[in-house]
């Protein structure tokens, strides 16, 4: 298992070096640390992590690496293997999906103590993803009788005579992301067969209006693109027996300028109301391809330039 812990080429131990400043040689099941002690700790901590997690069945490639090292600088007690866990195990999933940071894991543990969670970070941080797995979790332990998943088509606007079809077969390519999602978390067929039968509903925000969603599982999906009065609409749609998940990302709005975004508005009033958590997400919490985190590093450099060239015109939220 060894061979396993140290990586091709040893690269374990390279990343080891270059992300805290240390010395490491290995022979054979030893490894020697040398450097400042606080470094040496660290890096003895995060090979002892990834080990467990070896010996749990997980796997340890560079990315795993470099976030365990993450985790265990932010909190030194860590247990990686716990925070990693499976998340779909208990419903026998044959697909193992797992927390990948702290960040994505006290979102896992906010979804399981709230009925309420709004989620804000840019792409890439499983905000979505996550909130789907526990959707399907809790709909396969019939912890709730039925799925929804929900998001504002604000991109058709007045586009949407343009599509062919009606006015579901309209606004389908817009839900897309989330039957991507649906269908990586659950055979295709199975899916087919729960949407079908309504127990699992992907529809258009506008779809939610004069309903009350009892023993149900709701994820708003881009929630950055509602207004207020839409944020207010759906969240006082829930139900008995109900658990909302709001996600979206605040860089990517697509309102037009002069309309305030509902998830910007919801934060700022329900921000210390009991019973509702939330999640942000950084840049550093990004889980795609390590450019993602260079891409929005890029955009946001450029936006600050855009904005100053432009004037100042103030940030998202600012008067």
């Amino acid at each position: 298992m060894a061979a396993e812990l140290y990586g091709q080429g040893d690269r374990t131990l390279r990343i080891l070096e270059q992300e805290l400043g240390v010395d490491v040689h290995a022979r054979g099941n030893e490894v020697r640390l040398m450097g400042p002690e606080p470094a040496v700790a660290t890096a003895r901590k995060v090979l002892e992590e990834l080990y467990a997690c070896l010996r749990r069945g997980q796997s340890v490639a560079p990315r795993e690496v470099r976030e365990a090292i993450r985790m265990v600088t932010v909190a030194p007690d860590v247990d990686i293997s716990e925070v990693t866990e499976d998340l779909l195990a208990s419903v026998g999933s044959r697909r193992k999906l797992r927390a990948k940071n702290l960040a994505q894991r006290n979102y896992v543990e906010l979804i399981r103590e709230h009925d309420v969670v709004l989620s804000v970070g840019p792409a890439g941080t499983g905000k979505t993803y996550l909130a789907m797995a526990m959707a399907v979790a809790a709909l396969n332990r019939h912890e709730v009788s039925r799925v929804i998943l929900t998001r504002p088509a604000v991109e058709a606007g007045e586009r949407l005579g343009f599509l062919p079809g009606d006015l579901a077969e309209k606004v389908n390519p817009y839900m897309r992301p989330l039957y991507d999602a649906l269908h990586d978390m659950m055979d295709f067929d199975r899916a087919t067969r729960l949407i079908e039968r309504d127990v699992i509903e992907v529809a258009p925000l506008a779809f939610m209006r004069g309903r009350t969603l009892n023993d149900s599982f709701i994820i708003l999906d881009e929630a950055q693109n509602t207004t207020p009065e839409q944020m207010k609409m759906f969240l006082t749609r829930l139900g008995y027996n109900s658990k909302a998940v709001i996600t979206g990302d605040l860089t990517q709005t697509d309102l037009a300028d002069d309309v305030r975004s509902g998830l910007l508005e919801a934060i700022g009033v329900l921000e210390g109301v009991d019973g509702i958590g939330f999640q942000r997400f950084e840049e550093a919490d990004v889980v795609r391809h390590p450019l993602v985190q260079s891409i929005i590093r890029a955009w946001e450099r450029h936006e600050r330039r855009r904005k100053g060239d432009d004037g100042g015109r103030p940030e998202d939220g600012g008067e």
